[in-house]
């Protein structure tokens, strides 16, 4: 995510190095690579002016410290910068009314706006234990209304059913009505997208808007439209008055002009990050976590928080239990910490959020690679529970029939086995030694696509 405004942006650090003071002389190269930068991000001119503007009076004149160098000292005013164009802090939904609250969600054909209220309902019922009924007022889309109604049964969400010849406003209307009568905590309300913004369009919203009186309006927008995100945004917000933003396909997005945007120019908050297809790829939207992670500096709080949600304690427990009896790591724990891994967004989330990794070279990040953990759940799925446990009886054999079962390559068996080994020893140093011996065994031991 923002690779490329990363990578501008850590270049112009690194040219402050070595000088012993900001002046307006030094920072002047930085700062036009900050603007050129930005401008290449696709954020809106407005928005670049401001920024650097306020870099430069915070900036220059600015006595480095013993513990900081220059670069240090430049960083932080831009990720102060950073955090403050993209809205200085998290801002949640106003949930805290007389149930049900009504969210009314708004956008563009094409902007994920349908998956967007799947991914909603999973995160307000998982993380905030609240009973979610869905419905739909989109009778333009084809199938649009039974998208939400498989989408609604994979989140376990409720669905409120509708019809492509009932009126938007009366289905809305009626779905609220159910909410309140079934005492369910939120409502969530898809309305129909167009390819543009066009009167009749604007008008339909507006009355469906009036009909409801939702609690909360969120306008779905692609990221990677850049600042046409921002300008799409504030004309939605000029007709039906929103309360927030939400920016889908972030996770595609090299640029992040949307992001740097939106907020200068509608004044409205960026509530939710889309990060993914899955209906759980939908993050709260921090300015100081995403500030970190386009500047190179990771975000940990985040990835500490995906720990806790995802990670099998009693897996975990079960794994240390069996280490401590002395026994030793299998094909099965393997597998167990594959698909804990993916749970937590794959290898290449996970490299999003930790620190320092902006830094390794573009042939190194480009090794990491999510499908080749999937190849490897598949091979080990497709051995029997005693080959699992005892890696030692695969054969000629057994490794044809693996192949078979994976959609692999015997030579593909042969290098699992052997980087298992590999790692299998690495976890006896780890049992025995901790983590030190553990960090040195990881050394060029580890499966393809998790060797960086």
């Amino acid at each position: 995510m923002f690779e490329s405004l990363s990578q501008r942006l850590d270049q112009t650090i690194r040219k402050l190095r070595g000088v012993a003071r900001l002046t307006e002389d030094n920072i002047k190269d930085a700062l036009r690579d900050v603007r050129m930068a930005l401008l290449e991000a696709d954020v809106a001119l407005p928005v670049v002016k401001e920024f650097t503007d306020r870099v430069k009076e915070r900036a220059v004149g600015v006595e480095v410290s013993k513990s900081l160098t220059p670069g240090q000292s430049f960083i932080k005013v831009v990720r102060d910068e950073l955090v403050h164009v993209m809205g200085d802090a998290n801002e949640t939904l106003a949930l805290n009314v007389t149930p049900p609250a009504v969210i009314l969600m708004a956008g563009l054909q094409g902007s994920g706006k349908t998956t967007t209220v799947a991914k909603l309902a999973r995160l307000l019922r998982e993380r905030h234990k609240k009973s979610v009924l869905v419905a739909s007022c989109d009778i333009y889309r084809p199938a649009a209304i039974d998208q939400l109604k498989t989408l609604a049964g994979e989140v376990q969400a409720d669905f409120f059913p509708s019809d492509p010849s009932q009126d938007p406003v009366t289905i809305a209307r009626n779905a609220v009505e159910q909410g309140r009568r079934k005492l369910i905590d939120v409502v969530i309300v898809d309305t129909a997208g167009r390819l543009h913004i066009d009167d009749e369009m604007m008008d339909e919203i507006k009355r469906v808007h009036e009909a409801i009186n939702p609690t909360e309006t969120l306008f779905v927008v692609d990221s990677m439209t850049g600042q046409d995100a921002a300008k799409t945004a504030k004309a939605f917000n000029e007709a039906v008055a929103l309360t927030g933003v939400v920016l889908t396909k972030a996770d595609g997005d090299a640029r992040g002009g949307a992001a740097l945007s939106v907020r200068h120019i509608t004044g409205k908050p960026i509530k939710f990050l889309g990060v993914g297809e899955k209906t759980a790829a939908l993050e709260p939207f921090y300015p100081d976590r995403l500030a970190s992670r386009i500047l190179g500096m990771g975000d940990v709080l985040s990835l500490v928080e995906e720990a806790e949600r995802h990670v099998d304690r009693d897996a975990a427990e079960k794994l240390a239990t069996k280490f401590k009896k002395g026994k030793s790591f299998d094909l099965e724990d393997f597998r167990t910490q594959l698909q804990q891994m993916q749970k937590m967004g794959g290898l290449t989330g996970l490299m999003d959020k930790l620190p320092g990794v902006g830094q390794l070279p573009a042939d190194v990040k480009s090794k990491v690679n999510d499908k080749d953990l999937l190849r490897l759940e598949a091979i080990i799925s497709s051995m029997t529970p005693h080959e699992r446990r005892s890696p030692q009886v695969i054969n000629g054999s057994r490794k044809r029939r693996i192949a078979n079962g994976s959609g692999t390559q015997i030579q593909d068996i042969n290098r699992l086995l052997k980087q298992f080994e590999q790692m299998q020893k690495m976890m006896k140093k780890m049992s025995k030694g901790g983590l030190g011996k553990m960090m040195k065994a990881l050394k060029g031991k580890l499966p393809p696509g998790m060797q960086f």
